[in-house]
């Protein structure tokens, strides 16, 4: 089957946790794994340096306009960083997934 990880950065936990929660109770994703990172980046003609939240959250491929969509809407950031890898997993992992989130066909 194959599914996506979703990459999510946040200012703070706080924000990262909402966002994973918004997304685990729309069924969006299957779950969230939340943890802190700090970050090295351009804005505004600068480098800047920030400790930072990061979530992985994992859902079907057929999902990902509509987590964009949703990420987007609750984020505070102007440009939200949201990636996302094409993954495998174990055969039970991968059901898991599939019955933890929404049929994106109904």
């Amino acid at each position: 089957m194959g599914f996506i990880a979703i990459y999510i950065t946040h200012a703070n936990e706080r924000s990262a946790t909402k966002v994973a929660n918004f997304l685990v109770e729309q069924k969006l994703v299957a779950c969230a794994n939340i943890f802190p990172m700090k970050s090295a980046y351009w804005w505004k003609a600068q480098i800047t340096s920030d400790k930072e939240w990061v979530s992985i959250v994992k859902t079907r491929t057929a999902l990902w306009s509509k987590v964009i969509q949703a990420v987007e809407s609750v984020h505070p950031y102007d440009v939200p960083c949201i990636m996302k890898f094409e993954v495998e997993a174990n055969t039970a992992y991968e059901d898991w997934i599939r019955d933890s989130t929404i049929d994106p066909a109904e």
